[in-house]
């Protein structure tokens, strides 16, 4: 499998960190289209490039990586995905980012083929995140300002079958795990999710696990 047609742009203030991760996705065959050093350079070049993919530092001068993210994925029509970096695989920022509509995170020290991976993955539209992952962050950083959380209301635009997929996909389980639970053939569910997702306005599986505990569908420490 190789890169080619995909597009990237690598936000970080370090230089060397995107010198590195130029190397390494062009060694793959993946066509870095711009690089910036600031939050506001990161949003002009990926406008003005259009990439598939966008490598966004969290800590970035004049415009950090977050509020760069909400910018640039504000209306929910933005034709590339933001894949945040970071040196804590807990950063309270990541979480944010991931409410901003951010399709996952890696850590800065990824290995060579994980970052490849990583931008195929997300340039597949998979979200790069084990829900799993996105539990700890979401159990140890969801916001519990009413003004932050969604409306309990949106979750009675789903059927009861979506609000159990809805529940299980939040406990990290994917499709197949999903099918064995409920009886279900695996397409079935790729279907229930893909109307769950779409019922709420969600991007991706990530944006659905954040939903589920903020609307308070499942809890921390609970539904296991």
């Amino acid at each position: 499998m190789t890169g080619e047609g995909v597009r990237v742009v690598i936000a970080d203030d370090h230089r060397l960190v995107r010198t590195g991760f130029r190397m390494i996705l062009g060694a793959a065959g993946i066509e870095v289209v711009a690089e910036a050093a600031t939050g506001v350079e990161a949003v002009a070049a990926v406008r003005r490039t259009v990439p598939d993919v966008v490598l966004m530092d969290i800590r970035m001068p004049e415009l950090d990586g977050l509020a760069a993210t909400r910018e640039l994925l504000g209306d929910g029509t933005a034709p590339y995905c933001v894949l945040v970096l970071t040196m804590f695989d807990l950063d309270e920022y990541v979480y944010a980012a991931l409410r901003a509509g951010a399709s996952g995170f890696l850590l800065k020290d990824v290995a060579p083929e994980q970052l490849v991976a990583a931008v195929r993955t997300i340039r597949a539209g998979d979200a790069l995140l084990a829900p799993k992952i996105t539990r700890r962050l979401v159990e140890r950083y969801a916001l519990r300002d009413e003004a932050e959380v969604p409306s309990p209301g949106l979750l009675e635009r789903l059927t009861a079958r979506e609000r159990e997929v809805l529940r299980l996909v939040a406990n990290g389980c994917n499709n197949a795990e999903i099918a064995d639970r409920l009886f279900l053939s695996a397409a079935t569910v790729k279907t229930h999710v893909a109307r769950v997702l779409a019922k709420l306005g969600l991007r991706d599986r990530v944006q659905a696990v954040v939903f589920a505990y903020e609307a308070g569908l499942v809890s921390a420490g609970r539904d296991h």
